[in-house]
């Protein structure tokens, strides 16, 4: 099996990768940890296709979470049985943040690049209120729903998620 999770920031896709790999006993792969290195800088493009691509070639089933378009995203959205797009509102995603940063302050959380300290500053919460939700982000969304509908799982709050995990751990 193979699931690519999508989503705004903070709803909760790698929390919800690591579970499903938990479930279903897939390695998974959170992005950011391909984008970042040591204090939040940027892996080279090549670099991260590289990463990217292997491990998609060296695992028959995976778990991949994470937006970034330019590694191979629509390979991971052919590729995937199962497509699930976390789009919680602009609030909650900020309150789970907030939470997120109150648990990790001062630590790298285990999903995310070695090295990258948590944080919450005024760029991030700009980016999971307003910027991280442009019009053409939710048409990018909407475009996937519509191309991939037959294996499209659209999650918008917790009761949603909650129900998801108890029919996947059946």
């Amino acid at each position: 099996m193979k699931i690519a999770i999508l989503g705004y920031s903070g709803s909760g896709k790698s929390t919800l990768a690591r579970r499903l790999g938990e479930i279903y006993g897939l390695p998974v792969l959170h992005l950011d940890t391909v984008e970042f290195l040591p204090n939040w800088e940027k892996r080279g493009l090549s670099e991260k296709q590289r990463i990217v691509a292997d491990f998609m070639r060296d695992n028959d089933g995976w778990v991949m979470d994470g937006n970034y378009s330019k590694l191979f995203r629509e390979e991971r959205l052919e590729q995937a049985d199962m497509i699930v797009m976390l789009l919680f509102n602009r609030f909650n995603c900020l309150w789970r943040v907030t939470k997120r940063y109150r648990n990790f302050k001062g630590r790298t959380r285990p999903d995310m690049g070695d090295g990258c300290i948590e944080k919450l500053d005024l760029e991030f919460i700009r980016w999971i209120l307003h910027d991280g939700r442009t019009k053409s982000k939710k048409a990018g969304y909407k475009a996937i729903r519509e191309k991939y509908h037959d294996k499209v799982t659209v999650l918008i709050n917790q009761r949603q998620l909650d129900e998801f995990l108890r029919k996947a751990e059946k």
